[in-house]
Parts: C-alpha cells; structure tokens; sequence
C-alpha cells in the first residue's frame, strides 16, 4: 500500500483536497526519453525508446475551445444530439452530440469502492455516492479526460450535476452463457466451457432483447451515453469449427449445418467459421442494442489478445459495430500494422478499450496483470504519451480507456487472478493520485486536438 511507503502530505492549494500528493514522487514524466521496462517482475529491465508530448511543439487547449461533451468547438459537423462516428478525410473521429469532432480519452472502472486499504472509510472520504461522483468527473476533467470507460458505474456517473460521457458495459453473452451453465471463471474474463460461444443455442436472440430493454430503455434520449459494449473478451479459437462440431445439441448442429457441401474441415473453413460465429454474433446483439437504444453507438465486444490476428472477427464486427473495441497489450508501442490490419479487415474505426502499466515504486507486487512494468510513476506517464500518441497518429483510432481507475486492493480476495496486488490505477487502493502519472495524461489529454493537427499536417 502506498501510505507505507511514501511519506504523504495534503496539499492546501489543491483543487482535491480530498486526494492524498506524494512530493518525493514529482518527477516531470516529459522529459523520460528512454524508460526501463519489463514484461514480469522476475525479467532484466530493457531500456525503451519512448516519446512524449516534449518532443511536439504544441500547446494545450483551453476548455473555452471545447463543447460541453469535450469535442472541438471549431469546423463543427452535423449535430445529431448522439455521439456518432465519422471518417472526414483520412481520419475517423467520433462526433458528439453538438457536432464536435471527439476523440474519447477515458478511464474504466470509475466506480466507488469502499477500500480496505483506505485510510479513512468511504463515508467520511466522500459522503454519498454523488459526491463520489462529482469528485472524481472534476479529477478527470483536470487531467484532461472526457469520458468513462467499460466496467464503471454509469448509473452513479449519469446522474451527477456535471456529467461526462459514459460506457455500459452489458455482458450478453456472458449472461447468457451463465444462464446454461456454461461458464466459469477465467483470468481477466469470463471463460466458456471448450471455449465455445453458445451463439446458437436456442433463446440466445430473446435473451438479448429482454436484456436490453431492461437495462438500456432508460438511456434511449440520453445524449452522455456514448455506446455500449456488447461483452468483454469473448473467446476466438483458431480451432473453434473443430470445437463446436464435437459440443453436441444445437451448437455441434450450427457446425455440421455450416460444413454442409464444404468437404473436409481445412484452416480455411476454419477462419470462415470463426466470421460466421461472430456475424452471428454481433448481428444478434446488435439488433437487441438498437432496438433499445437506436441513436447511440455500438462499441463491439471488447476484443483482446487473440483478436490481434483473427481477421474473421474483425471483419464480422465492421458490419454490425460503429467502431470496434480493442484491449490491447503485449507492446510498448502500438503497432501500425495491427491498426492498418484492424482497419483494412473491418472498414471501422477502432477504440482500444484497456492498456496500462505498472510502477514498481507503488510498493505492489505487481505479479499479476498484462501490462508493462516500470520503476517509476514518472515512467508510467511516458508510457501513456508515447501509446496515445502512436493511436492519435494512425489515424484510425478515435479513442482510448487506460485500466483502470483505482489500483488492485491485495486485501480482496474475490477478485479474479489477473486483478490482484497490481499497480494498475491513476489513484492507488486508497484513493491516494499517483500524480506524476496524472500529470502527464493532463499534459497530453490536454493537446489531443493540436497533436492531431500536427500529425495531420505532416508531410508522408
């Protein structure tokens, strides 16, 4: 916990008095060029060539530059009264409800917990859940965030006085599969039995739309809710034909229906099969999603690791979603051909969806989790200037949510394996703000638009 390991002030000058600022830990992030990182705690440090917002002549905006959504004021597009999306030359944007060109920079799991690791209980912290709320949208805002990312409490955050854009998080198949008793627990995500998606198995469709009608109905006309996310991380097996043909029921049926005329099961009817689970997929909870909520966007099932390559799923997705979702790890940078790829498979923009990585002065054990590991909080700010620049540079990503809002509390034992004792939150399992790290998201949140003006304006 980070009360044991750093001396804590509180800082009289400051907008959150409520946050707790380590002084030892103020480093200027810009100035990192080369930050030593490695993947797991017990690998040798590597030094990694990382650029931040100190390398670009651009200065932030003012908020006065800015629609109440955080889109731009100026060369407004067409105002729908909903977020949308739209290519406008060579780059897609979101456009949000006042016709402001919108790139999505979030936080996920924006949530009130109460902490055991805290060191004073959640009531005498905050009060109630709206003051939470209210709170923590200010500490956003501040550091130049726009939005709220997957897996957060959207229906504390949608009634706050001041409100922000916001994510649900629906879990249709995951629901569905529970439902059968298909499902498990699983390392970051919900696991499947055989690692099938139960797509075909009767009342799929009809669960979809109860779902939705129940939990979405109340946000039809509301112009905050930037779109939802079908699921997270569904399974993608190469395999997944070879799988299904062996379930049984109405499963293996879809499998033989789909094998019918097409001879023996080769890689290429492999990836086919792959593109009509997730058409099938997709088609039916999109169609569950738009009868509830026709104007808002439909943010695809939050890929992960396997989707990098899966050129069926992302192909499935582009003809159902407005832009398609992507948690994406293993690398320092963000690769430009999985962003060409993604593109070039699908036809939509893309929104990466969790990335993050873990400082080793944050006094966690830091043995669980995908992302990256640093020495400092300080490097961890280089880290999310150099990625958000590769996304803002390819043109194609009109967003991005770092993982997550609050650290890993070791104390809590219910979570599953891949969220336990690491340091993966803008504040830690206390409510404490790593502020080198926040002070370097603020200083690229808060040039988002003049680093696309300048990437733009580049010459090839």
């Amino acid at each position: 916990m980070m009360g044991r390991t750093h001396q804590a002030c509180y800082s009289g000058g400051m907008k959150f008095p409520w946050l707790l600022i380590f002084p030892v830990m103020a480093a200027h992030a810009a100035d990192v060029r080369l930050v030593d990182a490695k993947a797991v705690v017990s690998a040798e440090w590597k030094g990694r060539e990382t650029r931040t917002v100190a390398s670009f002549d651009v200065v932030p905006l003012s908020a006065d530059a800015l629609t109440r959504f955080g889109g731009l004021a100026t060369e407004k597009q067409k105002a729908t009264g909903f977020f949308r999306v739209e290519k406008i030359g060579e780059r897609w944007w979101m456009i949000d409800p006042e016709g402001g060109r919108f790139i999505f920079a979030g936080v996920c799991s924006l949530k009130p917990e109460s902490k055991l690791a805290a060191k004073e209980p959640f009531e005498k912290l905050f009060g109630t859940p709206e003051a939470w709320a209210t709170k923590t949208l200010d500490l956003l805002r501040e550091h130049g965030f726009n939005g709220c990312g997957g897996f957060s409490d959207h229906e504390t955050i949608r009634q706050a006085a001041k409100p922000m854009p916001y994510t649900v998080t629906l879990g249709l198949m995951s629901g569905f599969g529970r439902k059968l008793g298909l499902t498990h627990a699983d390392s970051g995500h919900t696991g499947y039995a055989d690692d099938v998606l139960p797509v075909f198995e009767p009342g799929f469709a009809e669960f979809c739309a109860v779902e939705c009608r129940t939990r979405l109905l109340a946000m039809k006309e509301d112009p905050w809710l930037v779109g939802v996310f079908s699921d997270n991380e569904l399974p993608i097996k190469k395999d997944m034909l070879d799988r299904m043909l062996k379930r049984g029921g109405a499963t293996q049926a879809a499998a033989e229906a789909f094998m019918t005329g097409k001879g023996a099961v080769t890689d290429e009817r492999r990836r086919d099969f792959v593109e009509h689970v997730f058409d099938a997929y997709f088609r039916i909870t999109t169609q569950a999603i738009r009868e509830a909520l026709p104007h808002h966007l439909c943010l695809g099932s939050r890929f992960h690791g396997p989707a990098k390559h899966a050129s069926g799923a992302w192909k499935a997705a582009g003809r159902w979603c407005d832009a398609i979702s992507m948690n994406y790890y293993d690398h320092w940078n963000p690769q430009k051909e999985h962003l060409r790829q993604w593109h070039e498979w699908s036809g939509k923009p893309c929104l990466v969806t969790e990335f993050y990585v873990k400082g080793m002065d944050s006094g966690m054990g830091n043995t669980s989790g995908a992302g990256w590991l640093v020495k400092t909080q300080a490097g961890r700010g280089a880290f999310y200037q150099n990625f958000a620049l590769g996304l803002l540079e390819s043109k194609t990503c009109v967003g991005w949510h770092w993982f997550k809002y609050m650290d890993n509390d070791p104390t809590n034992t219910k979570t599953d394996a891949s969220n336990r004792d690491s340091n993966k939150g803008i504040l830690n399992a206390g409510y404490e703000p790593y502020t080198p790290l926040l002070d370097a998201m603020r200083e690229l949140n808060t040039r988002i638009y003049p680093l696309i003006e300048h990437f733009d304006s580049a010459k090839p």
